[in-house]
């Protein structure tokens, strides 16, 4: 049994465990699938990295993404401050018209949109703590609660040079003018951490996994998606068939791209330093 005996009787009021293997749950929490009494389950419990509130602010945000009937996501069963238990997606190929109809599925997802940028609590992108202060200014709330925090820490930890820095404040002032459409589109719910390990494969279905959700412009998620690589032609296809991007979306996904390479910062090290230079230098 490769579940710890305190998460095994902590669930048992939930089901009862008879197996488990490990899978992959990301950087931070240890994972398994586990055999129950009620089918197959997937588990996350706390590996003693895990900020307090972690996983609460992902079953809110997975419930709040299932409520929109869009996105495929996995059901929430029951969690508590050290574990999270849901439903257990068996892994698949889902092929281009899945990555498709993922790509307008998003698109109808950000269609669901509230009054102001933010969420109700602060949450987590990784282990860092993501604020999410309500904000009626889509350029305020990305530079305060954004790009700011994630750039300080950064800096106060040696990862920037003088230069460096100029380039990064620079950028941030160049920001309002250049994120004026996140005001004319409306704060959209966001998945907030799309990248290609967070969406899951199946039979002919794509879901998302693991997000860090907020109010926010739609093009954080695509910016996200496209940071790293792993998502086909016809992801996007499918989002532009469903909702098409504004002109001058390039400029806006560089300046979205700073955001997530300077958490990769803060998280892995100075690795990520020239990209983060590389982006910003694209919006200035």
């Amino acid at each position: 049994m490769v579940v710890p005996p305190r998460i095994v009787e902590a669930v048992a009021s939930r089901v009862r465990i008879t197996g488990s293997r490990r899978v992959g749950g990301g950087c931070i929490s240890p994972a398994a699938r586990i055999d129950t009494d009620a089918g197959p389950r997937f588990l996350k419990w706390s590996g003693g990295r895990q900020p307090a509130g972690l996983f609460r602010a992902e079953a809110e945000a997975l419930r709040a993404i299932a409520a929109t009937a869009t996105v495929r996501v996995p059901v929430v069963e029951a969690f508590a401050d050290d574990w999270i238990l849901m439903e257990w997606l068996e892994p698949g190929v889902a092929g281009p018209a899945a990555w498709s109809e993922f790509g307008r599925a998003l698109a109808r997802l950000h269609r669901a949109q509230a009054d102001r940028f933010g969420w109700p609590d602060s949450n987590y992108i990784g282990q860092l703590e993501q604020s999410n202060a309500r904000d009626g200014s889509w350029s305020r709330f990305w530079k305060s609660q954004r790009i700011a925090p994630q750039m300080e820490r950064a800096i106060a930890a040696g990862h920037f040079s003088g230069s460096d820095q100029r380039l990064l404040k620079a950028h941030l002032e160049a920001l309002d003018d250049l994120l004026a459409v996140g005001d004319a589109e409306g704060p959209s719910l966001l998945h907030g951490d799309l990248w290609s390990g967070n969406a899951h494969e199946m039979a002919g279905v794509v879901a998302a996994i693991d997000p860090s959700s907020y109010y926010g412009h739609r093009e954080v998620d695509l910016a996200m998606a496209a940071l790293f690589g792993g998502f086909p032609a016809a992801f996007y296809e499918g989002y532009e068939a469903e909702w098409p991007l504004e002109p001058g979306w390039q400029a806006r996904r560089a300046a979205y791209q700073v955001y997530h390479l300077l958490v990769h910062v803060n998280l892995f090290g100075s690795s990520y330093v020239p990209a983060v230079m590389e982006s910003a230098a694209r919006v200035v």
